[in-house]
């Protein structure tokens, strides 16, 4: 009779063990970004003006966990950053190298950057305050923003604006917190990207258990 009532209970046990595990597996997925869909868009200002352009994302995701965001990790190359403000061909061109020579992101030495989203709290709605990882030219920082995102079965759109002390990651160029006698030729430590995600995707958990 004992032996009977033992087995029993280790068959309840394992069907209970096996009902959440499911549920937490299913519960969570996995969206892989769409990298033409998505974009990103950097500013960085300085004492006469501003300039803007683009930099692309080559891989992504967004992890939910029972319709809520929870994470995510997202690859940048850092070659190909643009300007988009200066219309001039030559004054164009001549930016861009500036941009991807050694006094801002080295582009050959350091082609990629990641960001890796370490937290994501709820603040209400749509509307989010996350923490993460952010390594550009070999050097990771912590960074916080808000952002929003909309949370489909599959799909996900999220926007966010990120701003950087770009001298945190070796990027003094231009600074007066390091050339305090710069005058008025000098760049603002904080750049801004602007971030535009669009991801989709099924969870790899709940494929298997199909």
């Amino acid at each position: 009779m004992k032996r009977i009532s033992f087995l029993f209970l280790a068959i309840v046990a394992s069907v209970l063990v096996s009902f959440i595990g499911n549920k937490t597996s299913k519960g969570q997925t996995t969206l892989k970004v769409d990298t033409q869909a998505s974009k990103l868009v950097w500013t960085g200002k300085k004492f006469t003006g501003q300039h803007t352009g683009n930099i692309a994302l080559t891989s992504g995701n967004l992890i939910v966990t029972d319709g809520k965001l929870k994470g995510g990790t997202f690859e940048i190359d850092t070659r190909t950053i643009t300007v988009t403000d200066i219309t001039d061909s030559e004054q164009n061109a001549k930016l861009v190298k500036h941009l991807k020579g050694d006094d801002f992101f080295g582009v050959e030495k350091f082609p990629k950057a990641t960001l890796t989203i370490t937290s994501a709290t709820p603040k209400g709605g749509d509307a989010y305050d996350l923490s993460g990882k952010l390594t550009i030219k070999g050097v990771t920082n912590t960074v916080n923003f808000p952002a929003v995102a909309k949370i489909e079965k599959d799909k996900a759109t999220a926007t966010a604006k990120i701003v950087v002390n770009r001298t945190k990651y070796d990027i003094k160029y231009g600074s007066k917190s390091f050339f305090p006698n710069i005058g008025d030729k000098f760049i603002y430590d904080d750049f801004e990207l602007d971030v535009n995600i669009v991801a989709t995707g099924q969870s790899t958990a709940t494929a298997k258990a199909k």
